[in-house]
């Protein structure tokens, strides 16, 4: 098989162990453990922790020490032995820390992930603009498969799902150890300071008030991406509980329909760059602010009755919510800050909108949630939703005042090419 071929399949099953639980884990813990929502949103918050750290630890140790597809593989391997713990779990506590320990093996994968594609695809003489992306699509595949996978088996509520997912994970770390090899690059790293390494460097940009104003609403935009991922699935499959609707498809079939925000993701990943030229990186952030908005709006008052339309939309809408800011994003810190200093300004942009901004999410929605919304006969889903959908509009409206940059078409003359 070629080195696409081969790198198409890492990314595959990268992201398809992460759909096997993610979107279904909410169902699992609400339907078959009957865990609180504050404790839930605990749960997300793991992956913004280990966001925190993992991934420069990792970066460190794969520059330095030993191949990146190695480490990929021991990672995944630890990784998936912890996913396989999970079922034997009875208490909420242990449930936090035991998925903190997976995320602490995952979530740097994904960086080093990126690293052995993009050497395996440059020591080949392929061109990473031109070739990773549509490889890097299978991903999101993967996440999708996973997802139907979990629900057609009849696991979307069960321990099962962790079983998918942990040996998933064991079969791409021993398969990781057959990729091309992607030795440390030692003597470049012996040549930075500790700070460089660290990516800490990075951490000036917020002398500068723009940027800093933007890595704010980085961090809280960030936090509207665990909403959808806590308790999406969880919203549909509530519906049960309502005579009318308990034998409808959104219902039997809730990760599926949650899976069309995947789908919709790959589509509007290639109408960036349309949107890019033609309207700047600031509007096409705002673009995504309001996306999040009706995202939310869609969903309270959605049902799978007559209302299944606006379930519908609502996921179609999310590929628009999530790739605009995040691709948008990353370009302005590409084209805003000083070379020297851009590895780790990127990495600045994902722990502000992965880490700070996916613990704010997590931790505060399932208080909120527990607080407010929540009674004896259940939660009530359309305040929720509503809840969610204000907090993304004054988001939006404070960023279009407060947040200047004026469209330059050179920054994104070469997107799409």
């Amino acid at each position: 098989m070629g080195i696409k071929g081969r790198i198409t399949i890492m990314n595959f099953l990268q992201f398809f162990i992460w759909g096997a639980w993610l979107i279904t884990v909410g169902v699992y813990w609400f339907q078959n453990k009957g865990w609180s929502g504050a404790e839930f949103g605990a749960i997300f918050s793991t992956m913004g922790i280990a966001a925190l750290f993992m991934p420069t630890i990792a970066g460190i140790i794969a520059d330095r020490y030993i191949n990146a597809e190695k480490l990929y593989g021991i990672l995944h391997v630890l990784g998936g032995i912890t996913l396989l713990s999970v079922p034997s779990i009875n208490n909420p506590g242990d449930f936090f820390w035991i998925i903190l320990l997976a995320m602490i093996f995952y979530m740097p994968t994904i960086s080093l992930g990126n690293s052995i594609s993009y050497s395996a695809l440059k020591n080949n003489n392929f061109g990473v603009i031109k070739d990773y992306p549509p490889i890097r699509v299978w991903g999101t595949v993967g996440f999708i498969v996973a997802m139907w996978v979990t629900n057609l088996s009849g696991n979307k509520d069960s321990a099962n799902q962790f079983y998918i997912a942990g040996f998933t994970a064991i079969i791409l770390g021993l398969y990781s150890f057959s990729l091309p090899k992607c030795p440390p690059e030692g003597r470049s790293a012996e040549n930075k300071s500790i700070s460089q390494m660290l990516g800490l460097d990075a951490f000036k940009l917020f002398k500068n008030y723009k940027m800093a104003l933007f890595f704010l609403f980085s961090m809280s935009l960030g936090a509207a991406l665990q909403l959808t991922n806590a308790f999406g699935d969880v919203f549909l499959d509530d519906f049960k509980h309502i005579a009318e609707y308990k034998d409808s498809i959104v219902v039997k079939y809730s990760t599926l329909i949650m899976s069309i925000s995947q789908m919709s993701e790959t589509l509007f990943i290639l109408a960036i760059p349309f949107f890019l030229k033609r309207f700047g990186i600031k509007k096409v952030m705002l673009i995504s602010m309001f996306a999040w908005v009706l995202r939310f709006g869609l969903f309270a008052f959605g049902d799978p009755g007559t209302g299944l339309w606006m379930i519908i939309l609502s996921g179609i809408i999310y590929g628009m919510a999530f790739d605009f800011f995040n691709i948008s994003g990353s370009l302005f810190v590409e084209t805003s800050t000083d070379s020297k200093i851009r590895s780790s300004a990127q990495g600045l942009f994902m722990m502000m909108t992965n880490g700070f901004g996916a613990i704010l999410g997590s931790v505060s929605s399932g208080i909120i949630i527990d607080l407010y919304f929540t009674t004896e006969s259940g939660k009530d889903w359309q305040g929720i939703w509503i809840t969610f959908a204000v907090y993304s509009l004054i988001i939006a409206l404070l960023f279009a005042i407060f947040f200047k940059h004026k469209h330059n078409p050179e920054e994104v003359k070469n997107i799409g090419h």
